[in-house]
Parts: C-alpha cells; sequence; structure tokens
C-alpha cells in the first residue's frame, strides 16, 4: 500500500487563512496550518482525566495538510485530585463512584458557543469542521453534532449538506443518548475501539446508538489489547484513510497535496 493519501480537492475560492479564536470558555491550543493553506480545522476533544495538552502535541506532530488545529480542555476539574485532571461533564458521585448515567448537557452547550464562535468570528464553514474525541471526549462530540443536526432541522435547513459537520473520529466514546430523529445527521463517523474487555471500548448497542443518529458510521475494530489510543502506523492507517476521504484540499499554485505520514511521529 502506498504511504501517500490524496485528499479530494475543492476549488470553491475561500481565505486561505482563518482568524484565531479567542475567548473561548475553556482552555485550549490553536495552531494554523503549517502549509499556510487553512482549508480544514481539526478539534480535539480529550478523555477523561486527561488535558488538551497531550492532543495538541498529537495535533502538530499529526500535520495533516492545509489543516488547522485546535484542542479544547473540558471545563471540569476533577475533584479530589492533586494533578491536573479534568471531565467534560460531572462523572463521579460524592462517594467516588462512576455515574451511570451522567448528563452532559452543561458541555454541549459549552461546546455549542465554541462552533458557533468558529463558525460565526472565525469564519469556518460547519462541514470543514472535523472533531476527533477519546472516550468522554469522543461522546461529547457526537452528542455535539446530534446537537448541531436538530438544530439545523428546527431552522427548516437540514437540506443544505454544508451545514453538517465535517467528520468525526470516536475513539471508544459512545453517545449517552439515544437518537430519535426524523432524519439521521449526515456527518460521517468513524468509531475506533478495542473490543471488551478493553475498557474504554464500544458495545453493540453503542454501535447500534450510532447507526441511529448518523447516515454513515465506518466501525474499525483494533487489537484487544493495547492502549486505549491507537498505538502504531497500523492502528493509525484508517483514521488517516478516513480522513483522506473527508478532509478538503484547496489547490494552491498548481501543486497537489498529498498526506505523505500514516500516523504521529
Amino acid at each position: 500500500m502506498s504511504g501517500e493519501i490524496h485528499l479530494k480537492a475543492d476549488l470553491a475560492p475561500s481565505s486561505r487563512t482563518k482568524a484565531v479564536p479567542k475567548e473561548l470558555s475553556t482552555p485550549f491550543f490553536y495552531a494554523p496550518s503549517d502549509d499556510g493553506t487553512d482549508e480544514n480545522l481539526l478539534v480535539f476533544l480529550h478523555g477523561l482525566g486527561d488535558t488538551h495538552l497531550p492532543f495538541a502535541k498529537l495535533g502538530r506532530q499529526l500535520k495533516l495538510p492545509q489543516t488547522a488545529v485546535l484542542a479544547l480542555q473540558a471545563p471540569e476539574k476533577i475533584p479530589f485530585l492533586y494533578e491536573e485532571a479534568y471531565q467534560w461533564y460531572t462523572s463521579f458521585d460524592p462517594l467516588g463512584e462512576l455515574i451511570e448515567r451522567p448528563n452532559p448537557s452543561a458541555a454541549i452547550d459549552l461546546l455549542s458557543d465554541v462552533l458557533k464562535h468558529l463558525i460565526e468570528v472565525c469564519s469556518w464553514p460547519s462541514d470543514k469542521i472535523h472533531l476527533f474525541g477519546f472516550a468522554q471526549g469522543g461522546t461529547v462530540a457526537l452528542e455535539l453534532a446530534i446537537q448541531f443536526w436538530k438544530n439545523q432541522i428546527n431552522a427548516k435547513s437540514s437540506k443544505s449538506s454544508s451545514l453538517s459537520l465535517g467528520s468525526i473520529v470516536t475513539i471508544s466514546g459512545p453517545l449517552l443518548s439515544y437518537p430519535t430523529l426524523p432524519t439521521p445527521s449526515p456527518t460521517p463517523i468513524l468509531a475506533v475501539y478495542r473490543p471488551p474487555p478493553a475498557d474504554p471500548s464500544l458495545s453493540g448497542g453503542d454501535l447500534t446508538a450510532l447507526k441511529k443518529g448518523f447516515n454513515t458510521v465506518k466501525e474499525v475494530k483494533l487489537q484487544s489489547r493495547g492502549p486505549g489510543m491507537p498505538s502504531s502506523k497500523d492502528e493509525w492507517e484508517p483514521i488517516m484513510r478516513f480522513w483522506s476521504e473527508r478532509l478538503s484540499r484547496r489547490q494552491v499554485d498548481g501543486v497537489y497535496e498529498v498526506m505523505s505520514g500514516l500516523g504521529p511521529r
């Protein structure tokens, strides 16, 4: 298999660079595309007990062509821990036990505000905004996409494909809700997970819920043993392949861009 992945062409005119996000209501890291053309935005959402910094590093290492990077930190610090460990929504009860049915509403409201800022202030088209979330970060990415699509349906503008998000890669992050939509969201989903008993993972019910909420869901099952995140070139390859099909490419001075890497270095 060739190590180069060709991105789909998009000849629609747009500004080569986008405004830097400002005044977001949570800590973040932003970097424009290394090649000077901000055609896509890849937003990273970390998992439970982490910060945005490792995912900021990951985003820079990927060096995806014409793709800016935004890594967001979850708003809630996990109580009773000395280290910097954050959660997107309250995950533990007062006894320290995991809550079986957590409520992500506050996180979805925060991310909806971020999305509005990116679209209205930074001039990102919604279908050029792509999300990558690990575990709890994948969950809030999916819930955000469902809420975003519901808003489009309520506004009677669901016929416009440009009002979907570009794509979502969720690493072992399920939906918490079970979607009941008149039409599924057109945002393409790549669900990557290690099979149980790996934790985190995705169950058959989790995958059914995804297919209920989204038109296009691709499933990638990693080896059962290993860390939660993809950890090798082979495990990153289907993610890079998915992005090669979804990320847009703007022709610049007759140069045809390719993705030559297959994972973080």
